[in-house]
C-alpha cells in the first residue's frame, strides 16, 4: 500500500510534502521537517513566537499553549486551553478543540480534533474528525517499538512512540481509543467507545 493513498484530499500542497513517503519517518523528525517547511511559507505568515508561525486568519485562543516548532495554517482554529507540545502542524481550516492535546502531530486541511482529545505522534487526513474524548495512543504498554500492519504486511518502524495514521474523511466516535500503530483508511469509521488496533478499512 502507498501510504499517500490515505491523504489525497488536502488542498495544501505545502502540507502534503510532509506526508510523502513513509509517515513514521517524518514523524520521527517532525521538528526538522517543520523548520525546513517554514523557509517556504507564504509571505503573509507571521512569526508569533520562537519557531512558531501562524497565518493571520488563524484564530488562536489566548490561553492555548504552543511549543516550537509549530505552524498554524490559514483559517485554522486553536480553542481555549489547547496544548500543542513538541512539533505540530495544524492545517488549513483545521480545528484543535478545547483542552485537546497534540504532541508531534500533523493535521491536514479541515481535520477536526474535538475537545478533550489526546493525539500523539499521529497524522490526520483532510476532513478527518475525532469526536470528544478520543485518544490516539502512541506508546505500547510493553514499551516495544511500534509496528504498522496493512493487508498482512508488517512494517517495523523502530519508533517507541507512534500513534495513528488516520485517512481523509475518517470519523472516530466519542471516547474511542486508537492504539499505537493503528491505520484507519480514508472514509473509515470507528464507533464510540471502541478500542481498536491494526488496519481498519473504509467499509
Amino acid at each position: 500500500m502507498d501510504f499517500y493513498d490515505l491523504w489525497q484530499a488536502s488542498d495544501e500542497p505545502m502540507a502534503v510534502r510532509l506526508v510523502a513517503g513513509l509517515p513514521w519517518e517524518v514523524l520521527s523528525d517532525l521538528e526538522a521537517a517543520l523548520i525546513d517547511l517554514a523557509r517556504s511559507l507564504p509571505a503573509e505568515y507571521e512569526q508569533i513566537g520562537l519557531q512558531i508561525w501562524a497565518h493571520p486568519t488563524a484564530r488562536i485562543a489566548e490561553d492555548a499553549r504552543l511549543s516550537a516548532p509549530c505552524i498554524i495554517a490559514e483559517g485554522a482554529v486553536v480553542k481555549p486551553h489547547a496544548y500543542l507540545r513538541g512539533a505540530n502542524y495544524v492545517g488549513k481550516g483545521a480545528v484543535v478543540g478545547h483542552a485537546a492535546e497534540l504532541k508531534n502531530t500533523i493535521l491536514l486541511s479541515h481535520a477536526t480534533v474535538a475537545h478533550l482529545n489526546y493525539v500523539g505522534d499521529s497524522v490526520l487526513g483532510a476532513y478527518a474528525h475525532l469526536g470528544a474524548g478520543v485518544i490516539l495512543s502512541n506508546l505500547r504498554q510493553d514499551n516495544a517499538p511500534v509496528a504498522v500492519q496493512i493487508g498482512g504486511v508488517r512494517y517495523p518502524t523502530t519508533l517507541r512512540k507512534l500513534g495513528a495514521l488516520v485517512g481523509d474523511f475518517a470519523e472516530v466516535g466519542a471516547n474511542a481509543v486508537l492504539n499505537p500503530g493503528t491505520v484507519l483508511a480514508a472514509h473509515g469509521k470507528v464507533r464510540p467507545l471502541r478500542s481498536v488496533k491494526g488496519y481498519i478499512p473504509a467499509d
